[in-house]
């Protein structure tokens, strides 16, 4: 158990839990900047030419980050941003080692999740795939060539930081892409000039051609950017602090009836629905376990529904088949206004089910209509940033839970 769960208050024990991720998240950023720079770097060549990159993990929370990091490569949000080509691989494809034997190209970047946590089966597929020529990543001692290791003994915590840093990852790599001359790749040249990302990164517009300034700038924007979580958890932890506070009295009052927590999101948000459903299901660090279930997870279901009738009944068509007036909904969006999470608030609302959103932005729909009986809202309009205050809300939301 935590020091955290050991203060006797909520308000005190969110207190606490803000206190403890502010200095753990200055502390990783200081050591690691420079590092996290370098690897940018590393990591854009690789792309440059032809390489992917290839995220794992086997536990419930580190599958949810070999997701995340995934879509965001594919999938990028912020304009100016490349999409470039990743894979998530998790427990449900079989063995680990076995899926990187069978993906895994030497050009390729490897990263690890939840290596010293699955009885050594992300580490060996790390050494594998370093022993073919990957570059590799990972957030445990494990034979990675590029590890960090976050300074909490809070598990929670350390998720909360190694998102940032691969959210840090994805949105740095484009910088080297705008920046001539510094990429050792087949088409570096001709295909990675200044882009629509220059207004974002003044310094691209010098033409620097060489390196360590770029790496130099490259490693403030990262400290800028741990700046900048730590600045919007603080308001996420203390701006909703009687909300969290409430809606976990409720949520503990509908889970000890015998009701369940259902949860979504789309994209990245799915990927956090998937993590806070595992958080409430384990037993770890004394927490009791509670039944949750993951709508984003099926993936016939979301298909034939968005197919045959369109996406926005992809989850309230999942919430009347699995929701009870007893159960709770807790829904992701950075938006507020997707039009699926919408749909399955009103869905609960209309079963009685105790409604819980995490919203970003203003809050969208969802805050200014009151969509949801208890609305989290992270105010900043930057995706990344969002997601990862809203990890520590559903963090807190769980250990206020207990």
């Amino acid at each position: 158990m935590s020091q955290t769960a050991l203060v006797a208050g909520p308000g005190e024990r969110l207190d606490a839990l803000l206190s403890e991720r502010t200095a753990a998240n200055e502390r990783f950023f200081a050591l690691e900047a420079e590092r996290l720079a370098r690897l940018c770097h590393l990591m854009a060549e690789r792309f440059a030419r032809g390489g992917r990159l290839v995220a794992f993990g086997r536990s419930p929370a580190a599958r949810s980050d070999a997701r995340h990091v995934a879509v965001e490569f594919v999938h990028p949000v912020i304009v100016g941003k490349r999409a470039l080509p990743a894979v998530g691989i998790a427990g449900e494809g079989g063995d680990l080692p076995a899926q990187v034997a069978l993906l895994a190209r030497g050009e390729d970047i490897a990263i690890a999740f939840g290596a010293d946590e699955d009885d050594s089966e992300a580490a060996r597929a790390i050494v594998l795939a370093r022993a073919r020529g990957c570059l590799t990543i990972a957030f445990a001692a494990c034979g990675a060539e590029h590890e960090f290791i976050a300074p909490s003994e809070d598990g929670y915590v350390r998720q909360e930081l190694v998102e940032t840093l691969y959210h840090v990852l994805w949105e740095l790599v484009h910088v080297f892409f705008d920046h001539r001359g510094l990429l050792d790749g087949r088409d570096a040249r001709a295909t990675h000039d200044a882009g629509a990302s220059s207004f974002l990164y003044p310094f691209l517009a010098e033409g620097e051609d060489r390196l360590e300034p770029v790496v130099e700038d490259v490693r403030r924007s990262a400290l800028a950017k741990a700046e900048e979580i730590g600045e919007l958890r603080t308001q996420t932890l203390t701006e909703n602090r009687e909300t969290l506070i409430l809606a976990a009295r409720a949520l503990r009052a509908r889970l000890a009836c015998g009701g369940k927590l259902l949860a979504l999101g789309n994209g990245g948000s799915a990927t956090d629905a998937m993590d806070a459903v595992a958080d409430f299901r384990s037993a770890d660090c004394g927490r009791q376990a509670w039944p949750a279930l993951d709508l984003t997870e099926d993936s016939a279901i979301i298909t034939a529904i968005a197919n045959d009738i369109g996406t926005d009944a992809i989850f309230s068509r999942q919430v009347i088949a699995h929701g009870l007036a007893s159960d709770a909904l807790l829904t992701l969006s950075t938006s507020g206004n997707s039009h699926n999470v919408i749909e399955a608030l009103a869905e609960a609302r209309r079963r009685g089910l105790l409604t819980i959103a995490m919203v970003g932005y203003d809050g969208g729909q969802v805050a200014g209509e009151q969509l949801a009986d208890h609305v989290v809202v992270t105010r900043s309009e930057h995706i990344p940033r969002i997601q990862e205050a809203q990890a520590s809300a559903y963090h807190a939301l769980r250990e206020l839970v207990g």
